[in-house]
């Protein structure tokens, strides 16, 4: 596909939204100079109405293109979390991607491309032997990222609870719903176990998932830290497994709570969860993070299939805990 700069035509198929790239990457020209040199070659993915990826080259160096289409304020706030973690995370076999180029008025970033392949891709290509290879790598980077900023506060049990009961009213599947109605009381039921605990908390990645982190070798990148926010650490680490486990992904065979065993360990060692926090908290937050991505009418039947059976291993791990 032919490069285009600001003068180029656009390589995308919608003239409505080439015309918009075209108008940004000038606008974007006329607040960071770097962009004078941006060329995109292809769209990766667009979210309608609210943000569109693009690769490309600025300044020589392959990069990845972030254009926010109607919250233009949250290209700011997603830069400045890059630089913040940028510079403790540049070197090293557990990285970020490369800040490029900023230009908040024309709502445009650029970032480092990376070279490798995403977490979970390279996991369903792997032979099931060397599937779990990346599990501690992975639960390395999230406690490289959240540890500068690491605080405890009071625990907040009871206001997770809601948003999980929330989320699972809007279950699309009965088949669902009739596993998901008893996960949520044993949610409710170990509410009052952690009414008086600390929880730690951190600025976290915000949407930890497998294919956010890019593995080459012995590199780990972390990609689209756009979520980045404080919260519970533990949040992460259930968005991780969780991911996985909805999909009967389980890397080393072994479950525990529906999700991958040696994972769940894996995120215990690395952040030296107490005793509380690997036997209720870190639990209570996989079972919330369940009933958070409520399944939608378009999934296939194996997909929701697979998503029974973690529901059902779940259910029975948590109702042995505290009794």
């Amino acid at each position: 596909m032919k490069p285009f700069s600001t003068s180029d035509a656009a390589p995308v198929a919608d003239p409505d939204l080439s015309g918009r790239v075209a108008r940004r990457l000038d606008a974007a020209t006329a607040e960071d100079a770097a962009f004078s040199t941006a060329q995109v070659t292809e769209l990766i993915r667009e979210v309608a109405g609210k943000r569109v990826v693009l690769r490309g080259r600025i300044g020589g160096h392959r990069a990845v293109f972030r254009l926010y289409l109607d919250r233009v304020e949250d290209c700011t706030r997603d830069w400045n979390e890059l630089c913040r973690i940028w510079p403790k995370m540049r070197e090293g076999e557990l990285r970020v991607c490369a800040p490029l180029g900023f230009a908040p008025e024309a709502g445009l970033l650029a970032v480092s491309e990376i070279e490798g392949t995403p977490l979970l891709q390279w996991i369903y290509g792997a032979p099931e032997a060397e599937r779990a290879r990346y599990l501690e790598p992975a639960a390395r980077w999230l406690r490289a990222y959240t540890e500068c900023t690491e605080t405890e506060a009071a625990a907040q049990p009871a206001g997770w609870a809601k948003r999980a009961e929330r989320a699972a009213q809007t279950q699309a599947f009965n088949r669902l719903k009739r596993v998901e109605k008893p996960i949520l009381k044993e949610i409710q039921r170990l509410v009052p176990l952690m009414d008086d605990s600390q929880w730690r908390f951190a600025v976290s990645h915000g949407d930890f998932h497998p294919n956010n982190l890019i593995v080459n070798e012995n590199m780990v990148t972390g990609i689209d830290c756009g979520g980045s926010r404080p919260a519970p650490i533990y949040k992460d680490m259930a968005r991780f497994l969780m991911h996985m486990g909805r999909r009967a992904m389980i890397p080393s065979g072994e479950t525990c709570l529906g999700v991958d065993r040696q994972g769940f360990i894996a995120f215990c060692d690395a952040f030296r969860l107490s005793a509380e926090e690997r036997e209720v908290t870190l639990p209570f937050f996989i079972a919330v993070e369940a009933l958070l991505r409520a399944e939608t009418r378009n999934l296939s039947q194996s997909r929701v299939r697979r998503a029974r059976q973690m529901s059902e291993a779940l259910l029975a791990d948590l109702e042995r805990i505290g009794r």
